[in-house]
């Protein structure tokens, strides 16, 4: 696959990142946790987020809504950052390795606009220097799995789906992207991303 472009995720491949992981300090009862989850800062709440909406106006509509919870909301916006794990050391190994090799990286995620900037900025995350582009849902209002921002992707770098390998966690992102014709890796973890890039020849 010489000339490939390989496009990753970043939550979840070389970032960890999970709401959990903030929401654990804030409530006592795991229970406690998932419902809050599941009916307030839902999926589909956080998904507006990720497509470029306002934090502050999504999180004062939301504490409108459930004024009992207005801590716990806040909260999703004034400690976004400890929702970040940290990198993924593993695969930031493997984006050096591909570096070193001179293969084009650019990232496709969904993120929001106002929280990506406060990761890229700590020096932990330098890594994302490796990558050419950065395309963030937050920023382009388009967001995975809607095929428009894989669409988005191939036009702003003149690429034929093919030409591209799209590594993410997620299998409803990944059947778009085949749907399109890029290749796909599904991430469940750096050694398996490493065979596969080794028997692609992107890898020595």
């Amino acid at each position: 696959m010489q000339d490939t472009l390989v496009v990753f995720d970043l939550g979840g491949v070389p970032i960890d990142r999970e709401p959990r992981r903030l929401y654990r300090r804030i409530f006592a009862e795991e229970a406690a946790m998932e419902r809050f989850l599941a009916e307030i800062c839902t999926r589909a709440w956080n998904a507006e987020l990720e497509r470029g909406r306002p934090l502050a106006e999504a999180v004062a509509e939301l504490v409108a809504r459930h004024p009992a919870r207005e801590g716990a909301i806040r909260t999703w916006w004034e400690r976004r950052i400890a929702m970040i794990g940290g990198p993924i050391s593993d695969t930031v190994a493997i984006l050096e390795r591909l570096t070193e090799r001179g293969t084009p990286l650019v990232a496709l995620s969904n993120w929001s606009a106002e929280t990506f900037p406060l990761v890229r900025a700590q020096e932990a995350y330098r890594f994302l220097d490796r990558f050419e582009r950065n395309f963030l849902s937050g920023e382009l209002g388009l967001i995975e799995p809607e095929p428009a921002i894989f669409e988005h992707l191939l036009s702003a770098t003149g690429r034929r789906p093919e030409s591209c390998l799209f590594i993410d966690d997620s299998a409803a992102n990944i059947a778009t992207a085949e749907r399109l014709g890029f290749a796909t890796h599904r991430f469940r973890g750096p050694e398996l991303l490493a065979r596969d890039l080794i028997a692609r020849g992107l890898v020595g």
